[in-house]
């Protein structure tokens, strides 16, 4: 793994996170707990901070990035990052389940209890609301979705990410 301070600013990654070996966190990162950052993952905060809640997992091949001087990166408590998700200069809230190859650009909010669908982009400054999924190209909100779901599918996969991540800590 590459975890290495830029301009002075070191990660800060409390000791029950699991983080791949050839995962890369750079710079003004501060990670919660229970979180995990799985292979070829990257988190690089080199030119904004990027923080990261409780319960977070970073699947394989995404990458969180942030834009120079305007735009860092937060993400909330219970959000799972799918693989090779793009997350960047934006604001994630809690329960949050961001799909595979979806796309979050600078300045965008997703609101709680929302889901970003695989492969959606949602552009500059969007906010998505709470409790809904958001889907396409230029992602849009395609429904609200039940508690049932939020429970169901974002608890569930987070609450996974922290079982996997233990098979590789023994």
């Amino acid at each position: 793994m590459i975890i290495k301070p830029v301009n002075g600013k070191h990660p800060e990654i409390p000791e029950d996170c699991f983080i791949a070996e050839n995962a890369t966190i750079v710079g003004d990162v501060a990670m919660g707990n229970e979180c995990s950052v799985w292979f070829n993952a990257v988190i690089r905060g080199d030119v904004h901070f990027i923080k990261i809640g409780n319960k977070v997992n970073v699947q394989d091949g995404a990458v969180i990035h942030a834009t120079y001087k305007t735009s860092p990166t937060t993400i909330g408590n219970n959000v799972s990052i799918g693989h090779n998700a793009i997350v960047h200069g934006c604001t994630i809230h809690d329960n949050v389940l961001i799909g595979m190859g979806s796309i979050v650009m600078d300045d965008c909010v997703v609101e709680s209890n929302s889901i970003i669908a695989a492969g959606a982009v949602v552009s500059k400054n969007t906010r998505v609301e709470s409790g809904s999924i958001y889907a396409g190209i230029p992602a849009k909100k395609l429904k609200d979705i039940s508690t049932e779901l939020t429970k169901g599918e974002i608890e569930r996969i987070a609450n996974n990410y922290v079982m996997y991540s233990s098979w590789f800590k023994e």
